[in-house]
């Protein structure tokens, strides 16, 4: 069974404001084990509105609309579903009245055009609004010899959700089949999409029960698996297979198997060695330390560090020496060692992190970094029982904010990996 969510409203399509309902009714309904397969936002525009629903009806099992029942002449999903179902709106009397009552409550004179709301579907249920005045309306009809489930909802998400959860969610309980959907989720950093894709694909393919999704974004891929079945224990069961085949296929450069961040599985791996970390940075300005304190708890094991952008702080919070930085250059495989050598030296940390680099958009400073390409990273990384501290050159392509951002995540996931090799 699939489901189509329809936003209906042209501030959606302007870049100021995103349909975040269709978020929201989507998790709903994959409790219930029914798979959104489409999602449209439409326009206040009724010809528009009425082509998208008879699209949909024709398509989908269930298709939830959300918006377009407010009061005015641009309000037009009634109107829109009434004609593509062919049914006619009749005025609700008792609508009517509590809408006046509503108004009156409030010593406000109701204005003619809210009376629209009332406007009720041939055979439509009513979902009461217990937080607005625009009610909702629930369908349970036939077309073309197969069920559809259609349901308006409105679109301020307070009044949508509260509907959902008191009026839309019992009906299709006791409406749908019952079916359960289980989902996993591997992730896996700096590894190519078509790399990823090439030696999973011969795997997931045989699944075809199971819905494979692959999106690649920001240093990682991430592998998306949905499967419906009349049990959740069945559902999950043949999830959890088709994983084990991933992992086996991708061992270590799987970072997470159930949906965990980069940054997450780092602190916990800290943890479980009982070590803690430092960071020094310089180009990513505080991003790498950022990112870890998104993290609830994260100084049980990450003490802190410094933003060492200028040369002086360099010297003064990571003792990296004068003569280095005039002769090798604050880019520099030497700098980013001692920058991790000196923060983990300074904080008492068990590991030391250290970034430095160009990020552009112009070259390096004059002296040894001048001629230094854009995009030129060193990660270190400092073990205390370590005599060799660990250095990583990078080339990362794109602009400021890219090259930072990748910076980032090698750090994180150079890190995650030595700490894998210590065992």
């Amino acid at each position: 069974m699939i489901a189509e969510i329809i936003a209906a409203g042209s501030e959606m399509l302007t870049p100021f404001r995103q349909d975040t309902n269709s978020l929201y009714l989507t998790a709903r309904l994959n409790e219930l084990g029914v798979q959104v397969a489409f999602k449209t936002i439409v326009g206040d525009d009724l010809a528009h509105l009425t082509d998208a629903a008879k699209v949909a009806i024709g398509r989908a099992d269930v298709v939830i609309f959300s918006g377009g029942l407010g009061p005015t002449e641009d309000d037009l999903t009634r109107e829109g579903v009434a004609a593509a179902l062919g049914l006619r709106l009749r005025r609700n009397n008792d609508v009517l009245a509590a809408m006046y009552k509503r108004f009156a409550a409030r010593r406000v004179t109701m204005p003619e055009n809210n009376a629209k709301q009332a406007d009720v579907l041939d055979g439509a249920e009513l979902l009461e609004n217990a937080t607005g005045s625009a009610p909702g309306q629930y369908i349970d009809t036939v077309v073309g010899r197969h069920r559809k489930i259609i349901v308006l909802l409105p679109g301020p998400p307070k009044e949508l959700k509260a509907m959902y959860e008191s009026e839309c969610a019992p009906r299709l309980k006791a409406t749908l089949p019952e079916r359960s959907l289980a989902t996993r989720m591997v992730r896996m950093a700096l590894v190519p999409e078509s790399q990823v894709d090439k030696r999973t694909a011969p795997i997931y393919k045989t699944y075809r029960d199971v819905q494979t999704t692959i999106l690649a974004g920001s240093g990682e891929i991430q592998l998306h698996f949905v499967c419906a079945k009349p049990s959740r224990e069945e559902a999950q069961a043949r999830v959890d297979e088709l994983v084990e085949r991933i992992e086996a296929e991708m061992a270590e450069a799987i970072f997470s198997s159930h949906g965990e961040t980069l940054e997450e599985m780092v602190l916990l791996m800290l943890g479980l060695r009982h070590l803690s970390l430092a960071v020094a940075e310089s180009c990513t300005g505080g991003l790498v330390a950022q990112r870890l304190t998104s993290i609830p708890g994260a100084s049980r094991y990450f003490l802190g560090g410094a933003v060492v952008y200028a040369d002086a702080l360099k010297m003064e919070f990571t003792d990296v020496p004068a003569e280095m930085i005039a002769n090798d250059g604050p880019v520099s495989k030497a700098v980013a060692k001692a920058m991790a050598e000196g923060i983990r030296r300074r904080t008492g940390a068990d590991v030391g992190l250290a970034v430095t680099g160009i990020a552009g958009p112009g070259p390096g400073e004059p002296g040894p970094d001048a001629d230094k390409p854009i995009g030129l990273v060193y990660v270190a990384i400092s073990f205390s029982d370590e005599k060799k501290t660990r250095v990583t050159e990078l080339n990362i392509s794109g602009d400021r904010d890219r090259i930072r951002l990748w910076a980032s995540q090698h750090a994180l996931e150079l890190l995650r990996r030595g700490l894998l090799e210590r065992g």
